[in-house]
């Protein structure tokens, strides 16, 4: 889009100043290159007047034209994704626009094409009908077009809880030449979580840049940093560069690699020391997420850059609202190019469970995170003024140092004037409540509440919310709260109904043990994968649940609402902070094994994670994968389920993907035969999942090959355990003899029988003694029809 130039007389002031702001807002997005000449005449008010009439008719007159725009002309922003980065001239901007030229004409294809990817793959980013989409996406060489939609991220004692301590084995060297590339909504870099004392300069291997600017710097500890936005619609409360508006990304990039900062706390909670699983890697900044959400054409641009860049491994807490096809999303169409280089990536499921079917980043190339709990957990107590306590969930930094406050039933305290009775103000929608009435006093609603609603009581002094929904995660809210269960919410209403003035205080959250953990949160999205039934995700399971990491002070502590708190370390929940907590594991297990692949990696943090009781967990694998990440045994796993470009490729010959689409894909000479259309039960994944439907009989086989990784000659024996009734699980060979590091055998693993249930649950483990190389095994029924 194009901008507007505006250029505004000193004179202009109060009311004239801030009305020509609020124009200028309205007019920055549109496309129309728009200069004017404005002379200051100092002490001449009748000329200022003249001129402010001016300015302003100026840009009522740029704002009419601007609905002609092309923004409104039935155009909207495509990706066009053309596959692996060629060596001639096709993966050139000026090639781009002569495919657009070919479609939409001379005139309109240079102002339509907004960016091109061509470091890492090939593609670009163009306005287009949707009629134009269709004929671009019929021409030769064309993988995919898809609308360039928003994603949105989603949204310390972790480490002690996976028994990571600060003082594990290290390759102190070889984490800090290791490079993460962060993507999110940026950095702030005076964090204490990133000092850089102690490091030397960047790694030789790394091309990066830091996007410098009035109030950003990189340093040694962040080496790299760029920002995107590709159509410059800015929104006005983000920082125009890699700087951290909103807190996510600071959050998830100390959680990876940040410093050891003692006495980090929110507020006195969780107070000690805050780390990231990895200390001494080096971070890089990619920024594809704004206050309104993190675009797909963003997101390309920035996997194009970090690979080429150097990273070593990208971190990506940030999916879409729907499930798509592989080659029409843009993390996995990145993530796919950043395997092709050695790169893995980590993904967080989504924030969409418990229901099934709601993972959304999915791709058997990348790395899939569900998030569970740790062994502390937040809770605040209220209490009444008949003395009883009863105790919620929340994030309450707030002391009201145990004084009583009126209470008031949020369903008698309707705001009439909008429109809402009792019965629909009793929930405490936005505005639904009557703000004069329960000033000075707790409100009690019969419904848990967004942050961003609690700006429609602010003048309450407290909110109690009680509903029946599961609390298995707690939330900062901007004024002292707690989450209760239904129960606790009637016996508050029948001592409201009893006194004629009841009172009640809320508590400091404080911290309680939790003897369960980890168990799958409910927020976290589940399995199957919609795109491939037969590859289970999500991969495994990480710490998401109340994690404490580093914040920018500027950033609103409860998300979405600009409190008046400010604090460097925060606590909040969500795959998005999982995700991060896998990387860091991906990283400590390169620094002992720099050669290994991305597949090799992951095989190695599945095979070695902590299996979860189902009974916890009814979605079984379909909620946790593998199990619980355990970083420590993942480097030493004894054997690896190896996967290269060769295998992901065989996988989509066997998909349906023809020769000439996967030579876009991977840029060489690539043959789709009968040969290498490999079975989706073939492809080398460190899990098993099979599909069928009711009282199918089932007799289907699966091929794997395992390589040794460590230093001895081995005889490994594989076991069945817990084979559910109906079924037969047989391995064939039984065992496997390696000569050696590199060895590779493959076996073949039949399961035969039908099912009853919904889901069934076995593993293989694979066994020399010393080492276990365990994998799930899931059979579950799906309607085909």
């Amino acid at each position: 889009m194009l901008n507007y130039t505006i250029l505004l007389p000193r004179k202009f002031s109060g009311w004239r100043y801030d009305f020509l702001q609020a124009l200028y807002i309205k007019a920055l997005p549109k496309r129309i290159i728009f200069m004017f000449p404005v002379m200051i005449m100092a002490g001449n008010n009748a000329s200022s007047s003249l001129i402010f009439k001016l300015v302003v008719l100026n840009l009522v007159c740029c704002l009419l034209a601007s609905s002609f725009d092309s923004g409104n002309d039935g155009r909207k922003v495509y990706i066009v994704y053309l596959g692996n980065k060629r060596e001639d001239t096709a993966s050139t901007p000026s090639h781009h626009t002569r495919m657009l030229e070919e479609t939409i004409g001379s005139t309109f294809a240079p102002e339509a094409l907004l960016h091109s990817y061509k470091r890492s793959f090939n593609g670009f980013v163009v306005r287009l009908t949707e009629e134009e989409a269709q004929k671009i996406s019929a021409k030769e060489g064309v993988v995919s077009v898809f609308p360039n939609e928003k994603k949105h991220p989603h949204t310390t004692r972790s480490w002690d809880f996976m028994g990571f301590t600060t003082n594990v084995p290290r390759v102190k060297q070889v984490e800090s030449d290791i490079v993460v590339g962060v993507l999110d909504t940026g950095i702030w870099p005076e964090s204490p979580s990133f000092n850089d004392v102690g490091y030397g300069p960047p790694p030789a291997k790394w091309k990066g840049a830091c996007q410098t600017s009035t109030n950003f710097r990189c340093n040694k500890k962040i080496i790299g940093a760029r920002a995107y936005r590709s159509d410059n619609n800015f929104p006005p409360e983000d920082f125009k560069s890699p700087r951290d508006s909103e807190g996510h990304g600071t959050h998830t990039a100390s959680t990876v690699a940040g410093g050891l900062v003692s006495q980090a706390s929110l507020f006195g909670l969780a107070l000690g020391t805050a780390r990231g699983g990895v200390p001494s890697a080096r971070i890089a900044v990619y920024k594809i997420c704004w206050s309104d959400g993190c675009e797909d054409a963003d997101i390309l641009a920035a996997f194009d850059d970090a690979i080429a860049d150097g990273v070593d491994i990208i971190s990506l807490s940030v999916g879409g609202n729907e499930p798509k096809f592989y080659f029409n999303d843009s993390i996995a169409i990145g993530a796919f190019h950043s395997m092709k280089n050695g790169i893995l990536t980590s993904n967080s499921a989504g924030n969409d469970g418990p229901d099934f079917l709601t993972i959304r980043n999915f791709s058997p190339w990348s790395l899939s995170v569900a998030a569970s709990s740790i062994d502390r957990k937040l809770v605040s107590k209220v209490q009444l003024g008949n003395n009883n306590i009863f105790q919620g969930f929340t994030i309450n930094t707030f002391d009201l140092q145990q004084k009583q406050f009126p209470l008031i039933y949020a369903g008698n305290a309707p705001n009439i004037s909008g429109g809402f009775t009792g019965a629909t103000s009793r929930f405490c929608s936005r505005n639904s409540v009557d703000r004069n009435l329960v000033k000075g006093k707790i409100l009690v609603c019969d419904s848990i509440v967004s942050p961003s609603t609690f700006a429609s009581f602010s003048s309450a002094v407290g909110v109690v919310m009680n509903d029946a929904g599961v609390k298995d995660n707690a939330r900062s809210y901007p004024l002292p709260s707690s989450y209760l269960g239904t129960v606790a919410g009637n016996n508050i209403k029948t001592y409201m109904g009893s006194n004629n003035f009841p009172t009640a205080t809320i508590f400091k959250s404080n911290a309680v043990n939790d003897t369960s953990a980890p168990i799958v949160v409910s927020f976290s999205s589940r399995g199957p994968n919609p795109e491939t039934l037969d590859i289970l995700k999500p991969d495994l399971t990480a710490p998401g649940v109340e994690i404490l990491a580093a914040w920018p002070p500027d950033a609103p502590v409860s998300s979405g609402i600009r409190d008046s708190r400010s604090t460097l370390y925060n606590i909040i929940s969500g795959t998005s902070m999982s995700c991060p907590h896998a990387t860091a594991a991906a990283v400590y297990v390169k620094t002992f094994h720099p050669t290994w692949s991305p597949a090799a990696i992951k095989s190695a943090l599945m095979t070695t994670a902590i299996p979860l009781n189902v009974g916890l967990n009814p979605q079984a694998e379909f909620a946790y994968g593998a199990g619980h990440i355990d970083p420590l045994k993942a480097t030493n796993p004894g054997l690896v389920y190896d996967a290269n470009e060769t295998d992901y490729v065989n996988f989509l010959c066997g998909q349906g993907y023809s020769t000439a689409m996967v030579r876009r894909l991977t840029g060489d000479g690539s043959v789709c035969t009968a040969a290498n259309s490999g079975r989706v039960w073939d492809l080398n994944y460190p899990s098993f999942a099979l599909s069928t439907t009711p009282s199918e009989s089932i007799n289907q086989f699966f091929t794997r090959t395992l390589t040794n990784v460590d230093t001895e000659a081995s005889t490994y024996t594989s076991k069945i355990l817990g084979a559910p009734e109906g079924l037969t699980i047989t391995v064939d060979p039984p065992a496997l003899s390696f000569n050696g590091i590199g060895d590779k055998k493959s076996f073949t693993l039949t399961i035969d029988g039908t099912i009853i249930q919904t889901i069934v649950s076995a593993s293989v483990v694979w066994s020399d003694g010393s080492h276990n190389v365990r994998s799930p095994i899931t059979i579950y029924i799906v309607n085909k029809a």
